[in-house]
């Protein structure tokens, strides 16, 4: 990416305004995730989280009910161990349906648009 930069500036912004990672769901507004979250079987969500640092799980946990929540909580809890692999391809599989929910305009996603501005 940085030789791209170094070539190109304006192609190497445009890449990284396409890009989204799994870090930048957690960078969604707390409707959004609500949405993304009805979206993703709690299984997927689950594997998914395993590997995460618990301020980004409390992220997701503050826009689930208290019930639901426990119940992610426990999930994670009592699965077993998982191949990375296995956790990387569920977690591809939340970007692609949060990618999916913003074509079809039910979520907003800003990543690489910190200077846009929403009124």
């Amino acid at each position: 990416m940085e030789s791209i930069e170094k070539a190109n500036a304006e192609l190497a912004t445009d890449i990284r305004n396409l890009m989204l990672t799994f870090d930048d769901i957690f960078k969604l507004d707390d409707r959004s995730i609500r949405i993304l979250l009805e979206a993703v079987d709690r299984e997927v969500l689950a594997c998914a989280l395993k590997i995460i640092d618990s301020e980004m799980r409390e992220k997701i946990f503050k826009n689930m009910s208290k019930r639901a929540a426990g119940m992610l909580r426990e999930d994670i809890e009592v699965m077993p161990p998982r191949r990375l692999s296995e956790v990387e391809q569920n977690q591809k599989m939340i970007i692609e349906t949060a990618k999916r929910l913003e074509d079809e305009e039910k979520i907003t996603i800003a990543v690489g648009h910190e200077e846009d501005v929403f009124v």
